[in-house]
């Protein structure tokens, strides 16, 4: 955790104040029982009225400056912890942005969500008990020592008693609490996994009526956790009652002995009143460092979890000189391209080889994990080529930036994703100065103006998170628009048309012809109607490339894309 602190240094002003104020409370605190001795045996066995008001005046306002360098710190310790909190929140959410999609599949969508809301807010917590603690608890500890040998020497071997059986239990206590702190989080993150899956996949789960069996799998995870937070809190229960039954016994014995030694004359009332203070004060600051320690096991595994992201290296980053193209058109060209993803014993793709111009229509067609997905993601850098080079406008994409290479790209992803916000936010996604016409053209292109208007509030109508409120047909055609409002060089269609009825789906290609008809385009399609009419197709099978040509071209010539049309079209039509 020591590590997230570097993140404090622009709080460092308010950290050495509360230092500071809790020096003073400290201060404040360990005056007032010798205040109140001198009360009691100067004051009070003396009869002395004005010494008794004097001295108490006295103690008021050491007790009201105390308060109040309590109540300052404690605002500014929280002010920082929140502060803290914020920083690690947006330094997380950075390191995600910055990630490729190698490292999604690595980590997980559901535990990157709780580390940054969850374990940034345990680390908050207990920064917020460090600031307030870590400080006021020594001293008061040491202080209270001091301060009591100075009451009376004679006493003091009780506390050489108490505060080691005192830390000998909060050891015990600590060494079976910690490793199941430590579970605490990994199982909280399996519960945020099954319910995530379980709200993302809902229609899927009714449709398939599995809700009991979703209930069963959230239910076993919420129990695993409760078992695990029950074990917790069985043996940190033990540690408040033992460490009150430790404190109480040694008051008993300090008034016990101080009785004996007052008795003899050795000490005075108002002495062994401050002795029995100091004692609780002392076994107070490590019941307050206890309460630290508690946390700080589950803090620390949050922190570990926190700084594995915020310390794993995206394996796609920018160059130190990025390249600029010559030329800007948006040609591709992909040389002795192969591809493997982690751990998989075959590669998804496998020497490819071919150039797509600008004006020009490159279809991409194949079976289901043939690899024409993968294939258009090496376009957009979402992965880096294992062998061969990827080349966009003459440039290799791993030597340039990818934002500049991203702007080159109008990118229309094969699950359609729309975002929380109105329509006309959505299709300007794309452009974020785009006009009201440019937004409306962009959707009369995409097929989407008689839907759009045909809503209440037109493109101000709301879209659900996760666009639940339109049909996957609108989603895509939404998706569609929101590329071509870009104007890019390169257009990447990837199945963006799969949800679209015949109709739609031939008026959309086209209007689309004359609006990218100076672009280089990829269409990705399981539909041979989509794709016939492409100035190239594609063929992949098993993640190589068995046929490049025009469609009749390819009829002749490709087995497998024969197959496919012929499992699509009719005699007559194949004819």
């Amino acid at each position: 955790m020591l590590k997230l602190f570097k993140f404090l240094k622009q709080y460092k002003t308010y950290i050495a104040a509360v230092i500071v104020l809790l020096f003073l409370q400290v201060l404040s605190d360990l005056y007032l029982p010798t205040l109140m001795a001198d009360v009691v045996d100067k004051g009070i066995v003396n009869k002395d009225i004005g010494y008794i008001l004097r001295v108490g005046g006295f103690m008021l306002l050491v007790a009201a400056g105390g308060t109040l360098c309590a109540i300052t710190a404690t605002f500014l310790s929280s002010k920082t912890a929140v502060g803290f909190g914020r920083i690690l929140r947006e330094k997380i959410f950075a390191k995600v942005q910055s990630f490729s999609l190698q490292e999604f599949d690595k980590l997980g969508t559901a535990t990157l969500i709780t580390r940054t809301t969850n374990d940034v807010t345990q680390v908050q917590q207990v920064s917020v008990l460090i600031l307030s603690m870590m400080v006021s608890a020594p001293l008061t500890c040491l202080g209270g020592i001091f301060m009591a040998i100075q009451q009376d020497r004679g006493l003091t071997w009780l506390l050489l008693v108490a505060v080691p059986a005192l830390f000998l239990i909060i050891g015990i206590v600590l060494s079976k609490g910690i490793p199941l702190f430590r579970l605490m989080q990994v199982k909280l993150d399996k519960l945020n996994l099954v319910l995530r899956e379980n709200l993302t996949g809902i229609r899927v789960v009714r449709a398939f009526n599995r809700i009991e069996k979703e209930k069963k799998r959230f239910d076993e995870a919420n129990a695993d956790l409760m078992q695990n937070a029950v074990k917790v809190n069985k043996i940190m229960a033990i540690l408040m009652p033992m460490m009150m039954l430790i404190m109480n016994f040694t008051t008993i014995a300090i008034i016990w002995f101080g009785g004996i030694r007052i008795n003899n004359g050795d000490m005075q009332v108002g002495s062994l009143m401050a002795f029995i203070q100091y004692a609780t004060q002392i076994l107070f600051s490590l019941l307050m460092l206890t309460m630290l320690f508690v946390m700080v096991p589950r803090a620390q595994a949050s922190a570990v979890r926190i700084n594995e992201v915020l310390d794993t290296e995206p394996e796609i980053k920018d160059p130190l000189k990025p390249a600029l193209a010559e030329q800007k058109q948006g040609f591709v060209e992909f040389q002795e391209v192969s591809f493997s993803y982690p751990g998989a014993e075959q590669p998804a793709l496998s020497n490819i080889t071919f150039s797509a111009k600008p004006g020009e229509i490159t279809a991409i067609i194949g079976g289901t994990g043939s690899g024409k997905s993968t294939l258009v993601n090496l376009i957009t850098r979402f992965y880096d080529a294992g062998c061969g080079r990827v080349l966009v406008d003459g440039v290799d994409v791993r030597d340039m930036s990818q934002e500049s290479l991203r702007a080159k790209i109008g990118f229309v992803p094969q699950k359609s994703v729309l975002f929380s916000g109105t329509i006309a936010d959505n299709i300007r996604y794309g452009k974020e100065d785009a006009t009201p016409e440019e937004i409306e053209h962009a959707a009369q292109i995409a097929q989407a103006t008689d839907f759009v208007k045909s809503m209440e509030d037109g493109f101000d109508h709301i879209i659900a998170q996760g666009g639940t409120n339109v049909s996957g047909g609108q989603k895509q055609r939404l998706s569609i628009a929101r590329a071509l409002i870009r104007r890019p060089e390169i257009y990447i269609f990837d199945d963006s048309f799969s949800a679209l009825d015949f109709k739609t789906d031939a008026k959309l290609r086209a209007a689309l012809k004359s609006e990218i008809s100076a672009s280089t385009v990829f269409i990705i399609a399981q539909r041979v109607a989509t794709v016939m009419d492409a100035d190239r197709i594609i063929v992949l099978d098993d993640g190589q490339i068995c046929g490049i040509g025009t469609h009749q071209e390819l009829l002749n010539t490709c087995g497998v894309y024969h197959e496919i049309v012929a499992s699509q079209l009719s005699e007559g039509e194949l004819a």
